[in-house]
């Protein structure tokens, strides 16, 4: 029914003749559903209706938290709004602080605050991590502690190397090779500090997407931008989403309501800076053993470009089809470009290109 009020296909539709929809069908609804339907006219103050909050509205059903928020008006909603509610458990007072963490308007925190169920948890970013640090201890290595100066840190078949490129595997599996365990452990802390709270708001599907996403971006940036270099290290994923994250928070800095937030933001800086600053420092160093080159700085740059693109995207449409996002697409498209493009590099650069790549492990 809303479609014919709105003929130009904007999305929105007035106030007004969404009221007169309410009254001419209002007695064919839930009597929930009604209540915030109505609450939602009367809060809105731009004089329009979004379509897909109709929807949304329309197929969830939503606490008296959720309706509460959308009572009290977008224009009067506080900080403290949600924070308000007393007598909750350990894990709801949990769930609170990763959507004031996470989302940037007191709506989507209800909203999600309401509906999170934790089935499915997030299985993906602690799966992700307890196999990187499993490979890594001594499954595949036979060892804890293997600095990539030692030449058998490319007797495996996980890491990714320029002269076994072909073995398609290796733009994924070398996110489980680590440079040393400070490399392991700073990404598995970022992995566990940002990933888990976004998978809990945004789903698996939406984060492992941003996840794999920075890393085949980041093997395939070695294999453009440094060639002759191996990779090794999940930087290519954590960069893509802490990057997103970051940059999610800077274009909503005023609502999103985070406690230390510009200390945090720091924080996370100088960790990513410190990573990246030793992993260029390692990448130029002279290495103890001269068959053995270090590996390639690059995928963190491939993941930082991944999550400021497609990451942001995913994280700013919270409950939001991406399909009916422009940016999404556009933002697709300049990615599945790059990976053609560097497939075709793959093909026929080093081909061309006089090059004295290191010798196979």
């Amino acid at each position: 029914l809303l479609s014919q009020f709105d003929p130009d296909n904007t999305g929105y539709i007035s106030t007004e003749k969404f009221r007169s929809l309410l009254q001419r069908h209002g007695s064919e609804l839930d009597p929930h559903k009604l209540e915030v339907l109505l609450a939602l006219a009367d809060s809105n103050s731009e004089g329009r209706i979004c379509y897909q909050d109709f929807v949304n509205l329309m197929s969830n059903k939503r606490s008296n938290s959720f309706r509460q928020a959308i009572l009290q008006g977008n224009r009067r909603l506080c900080s403290k709004a949600l924070l308000e509610e007393t007598g909750l458990s350990l894990s709801q007072r949990l769930i609170r602080h990763v959507a004031y963490e996470t989302l940037p308007r007191e709506i989507d925190r209800k909203w999600y605050y309401d509906s999170y169920t934790c089935c499915p948890p997030p299985w993906f970013m602690i799966t992700i991590t307890i196999v990187a640090f499993f490979l890594y201890n001594g499954v595949v290595l036979d060892r804890f502690v293997l600095q990539v100066s030692h030449p058998l840190y490319l007797k495996n078949a996980l890491l990714y190397h320029p002269q076994l490129r072909a073995q398609a595997w290796r733009y994924l599996t070398y996110i489980f090779m680590h440079a040393g365990i400070e490399h392991l452990g700073l990404n598995v802390v970022l992995q566990l500090l940002v990933g888990v709270p976004l998978e809990m708001v945004h789903g698996a599907a939406r984060i492992s997407f941003v996840y794999i996403a920075g890393v085949v971006a980041g093997s395939l940036a070695v294999s453009v931008a440094d060639m002759t270099a191996p990779v090794v290290g999940s930087s290519g994923g954590v960069y893509a989403l802490v990057s997103a994250h970051l940059a999610n928070i800077v274009m909503n800095w005023s609502g999103m309501k985070c406690q230390f937030k510009l200390l945090r933001m720091a924080v996370a800086l100088i960790c990513m800076s410190f990573e990246f600053g030793r992993a260029v420092w390692l990448r130029f160093h002279p290495s103890a053993y001269p068959p053995c080159p270090h590996p390639s700085f690059m995928a963190h740059l491939g993941g930082v470009m991944v999550g400021i693109t497609l990451g942001v995207i995913i994280l700013r449409n919270y409950e939001q089809r991406l399909q009916d996002q422009t940016l999404w697409w556009i933002f697709l498209s300049i990615y599945v470009i790059f990976v053609l493009f560097a497939i075709f590099w793959n093909i026929f650069a080093y081909s061309l290109l006089d090059l004295k790549l290191p010798p196979p492990p």
